[in-house]
């Protein structure tokens, strides 16, 4: 009995200790990323920002299976772009529904067959359409399922430019977004991958790539992910970003020097994570390679991306994204030899060994302890009530600091039933949902095995686009 009280104790202790580092690396990255981005929408004002008079020419990829529902505005939002050389790359990736159908119809589209240079591997091309709109080149290619990360190997090897930026095709791009995430390669020749900003596209009304309503759902699944995008894109990212430490550009948007994907052979089709293995191939490729690049971040590039709106939906896509990261990190851990990889790049990876992939373990074995503690007349229940209520008060001040800084930088309107709903979604995201997904991501390994490389589907709407 008494191992066991000295062993419940000192879980407890660790415990303590591990929530109160996470919880101080929150407030310091949450609090940079918000100086940070105060002090370039000064930048802005002053007129201080970058400007250029040309335009590196971009191939824009879209990945598509069965997006028959949303893939019309969202190719749509892609032509209202303000950027004066780009193409539209839309691989079909086997759909079963009529997603190619529509989009020949709604572009008027016609077959061609030019020839292919396949410079990394993916599944037979099957049909390859194109039409031009506004000086606009749109590539429509059909080809068998392979999965997305054999769609975007396709895309790129029709592709024409010489960086190509990957988007999912439920996605919108605000219509600055390709001048903001090409900025950090016209300011340094040595990034070669730059992420954007992802934010929640039912949460908006968008009119030719403008946004010009903007509200936060009562649904509560969508809503707190609302609160829980901005307040990762605030925090980490920023932060990293300042040491070239950054392992995930998110899939559904950011930017590739076409000539490095090419040389680390393109998305892998064997993992469920393809966008993190892909930087963290990159960055693998320039410590063996010893090439002086850079993976930046560039929080004014937005995209708007549906998000699950259902508990069974955003459960599937939690798991393939926690079974991502794993895969990912286990395949590149050589990246925690600070002699190889850097301190950087190994504080950066082991921040997502335990503070991502196994925190929703020490989350679960916490839960037990205090129980444990509880039977063992070990716990003191109103201290341990008040540090939860702490706990709790804390992680909503920063979610809600990261909230009102994302629309305070973007000038974003909003209603008063808006604060409302977000100060409600805030409090619900930290004191429920994270604890949710905990248990989410810890039965992740259960028959993971299985539909390895498929597409995981959830559930689309009509896009908020005119």
């Amino acid at each position: 009995m008494l191992f066991l009280e000295n062993l419940v104790q000192t879980i407890g202790y660790f415990f303590l200790v591990y929530m109160l580092i996470y919880t101080t690396y929150l407030i310091v990255t949450v609090l940079f990323g918000a100086v940070q981005l105060y002090t370039q929408d000064r930048m802005v004002r002053y007129r201080n920002e970058l400007k250029h008079g040309y335009y590196v020419p971009i191939s824009l990829l879209v990945p598509a299976y069965n997006e028959e529902i949303t893939i019309v505005d969202s190719v749509s939002s892609l032509l209202n772009l303000e950027y004066k050389l780009y193409e539209l790359v839309i691989v079909d990736d086997g759909s079963k529904d009529k997603t190619s159908e529509t989009l020949i119809q709604a572009f008027q589209m016609k077959r061609t067959r030019r020839p292919i240079q396949m410079r990394i591997p993916c599944k037979k091309v099957l049909e390859v359409y194109e039409t031009t709109y506004n000086n606009i080149q749109i590539t429509l290619v059909i080809k068998e399922n392979g999965g997305k990360g054999d769609a975007l190997n396709a895309a790129a090897n029709l592709s024409r430019y010489p960086y190509v930026v990957s988007i999912d095709a439920d996605s919108l791009l605000q219509r600055d977004s390709l001048e903001k995430i090409i900025q950090p390669i016209l300011r340094d020749e040595r990034i070669v991958a730059v992420g954007g900003m992802i934010r929640i596209a039912q949460t908006v009304l968008m009119d030719k790539g403008k946004v010009i309503d903007y509200h936060v759902p009562w649904n509560p699944i969508v809503g707190m992910q609302v609160v829980e995008y901005d307040r990762s894109f605030l925090a980490s990212r920023i932060f990293l970003d300042q040491f070239n430490a950054n392992l995930i550009i998110s899939g559904a948007f950011g930017l590739f020097k076409k000539e490095v994907l090419i040389a680390v052979g393109g998305y892998s089709t064997d993992t469920l994570g393809e966008d993190m293995e892909l930087v963290m191939k990159i960055n693998n490729f320039c410590i063996n390679n010893q090439k002086k690049c850079r993976l930046a971040y560039e929080p004014r590039a937005i995209c708007w991306s549906q998000s699950p709106s259902s508990l069974k939906d955003i459960i599937k896509q939690r798991k393939r994204w926690y079974l991502g990261l794993f895969q990912s990190l286990w395949q590149y851990r050589a990246m925690i030899n600070p002699f190889k990889a850097g301190f950087p790049r190994m504080f950066s990876y082991l921040y997502y060994v335990l503070f991502e992939l196994l925190s929703p373990f020490i989350e679960i074995i916490g839960l037990i302890n205090i129980v444990l503690a509880w039977q063992l007349n070990l716990l003191f229940v109103p201290f341990m009530i008040r540090l939860f209520i702490i706990y709790t008060v804390y992680n909503v001040i920063l979610s809600i600091t990261a909230f009102f800084q994302r629309v305070y930088s973007q000038g974003i309107k909003l209603h008063f039933s808006d604060i409302i709903k977000a100060l409600f979604m805030v409090t619900l995201e930290t004191a429920l949902y994270r604890y949710v997904l905990s248990f989410v991501r810890a039965t992740a390994f259960i028959g993971y095995k299985r539909k390895r490389t498929s597409w995981g589907q959830i559930q689309r709407t009509k896009q908020n686009y005119i």
